[in-house]
């Protein structure tokens, strides 16, 4: 196993642990942009307005994250965020959800774009694919921490998961011993899925770059994220269940993404007519 720790910085009584997880997710944000600016240039445009937005989008997509990880946690029926809530601030303790990044992240993105007169479709359809990359950089973090993983497989990609990680009943270590049991690499998984689908939006952006309207590209990145992370929470025993059913909260939203997107699409290319849209 890969320690989470990378590096500890040790300043008198001070401690300071560098994280496998924060590098990462930091790799992940710089590969995000520079694909965002790569294709904002590549439209024809100034791309330095990116480093400027990131200063706030940045900040609030990292406040988006972990408020949607803790929301999350209390639906699901976990107390612990309402008996310490000192907790919340906790962010070494692990629990980012990427849906809470992107939705607050993407609402300070709009209101700074609005501020200073940039185009939002640009900006969306730009920061489409990198998203998809961006994201797909960070997954291997949940390797390290030995998380998001799904159930036992005999595939010969299965990983190993050490006992304390292990969620219930995959906990007994006498019916799944450390040293036999395999499970599903759900991380990567949706890395996969998520560099198919960059590549693919990439390639439609340059074949179609005529023929598609303004935030067509970002309704396919609702489609293909949305799509990819409903059938990989399927192999997720980790996210907390909508009472009475067996769908979790963030399937649920996955699903309704991708059915927007669709939408979307179809309107867009005339397929559909939606409150009087022109064809």
């Amino acid at each position: 196993m890969i320690d989470p720790i990378l590096y500890t910085i040790k300043i008198g009584n001070l401690v300071l642990p560098i994280r496998w997880y924060g590098v990462l997710v930091m790799l992940g944000v710089l590969a995000a942009t520079w694909v965002t600016e790569r294709e904002v240039r590549r439209r024809g445009h100034n791309p330095e307005f990116i480093y400027d937005a990131l200063l706030w989008v940045l900040p609030a997509g990292i406040l988006g994250a972990r408020l949607w990880y803790v929301l999350n946690d209390i639906a699901g029926g976990n107390p612990r965020f309402l008996e310490q809530p000192w907790r919340i601030l906790n962010l070494p303790e692990g629990g980012l959800h990427i849906y809470g990044a992107i939705l607050m992240g993407g609402l300070v993105a709009y209101l700074y774009a609005r501020r200073k007169g940039i185009d939002i479709w640009l900006l969306l359809d730009s920061a489409a694919p990198a998203l998809l990359i961006g994201q797909a950089v960070a997954r291997p973090a949940n390797f390290i921490n030995q998380e998001l993983y799904g159930p036992p497989t005999q595939l010969p990609w299965g990983i190993p998961i050490s006992g304390e990680h292990r969620l219930p009943p995959w906990d007994d270590l006498l019916q799944y011993p450390v040293e036999s049991t395999r499970f599903h690499p759900t991380f990567a998984y949706e890395m996969i899925w998520n560099l198919l689908s960059a590549a693919l939006l990439l390639w439609a952006a340059r074949r179609f770059e005529k023929q598609l309207k303004p935030g067509m590209l970002f309704a396919g990145w609702l489609v293909l994220a949305g799509l990819g992370r409903a059938l990989i929470e399927a192999f997720r025993p980790d996210q907390p269940l909508i009472p009475g059913t067996g769908v979790s909260y963030s399937r649920l939203v996955s699903l309704l993404m991708a059915l927007a997107g669709a939408a979307w699409l179809l309107t867009g290319a005339g397929i559909l007519k939606l409150g009087g849209a022109r064809t």
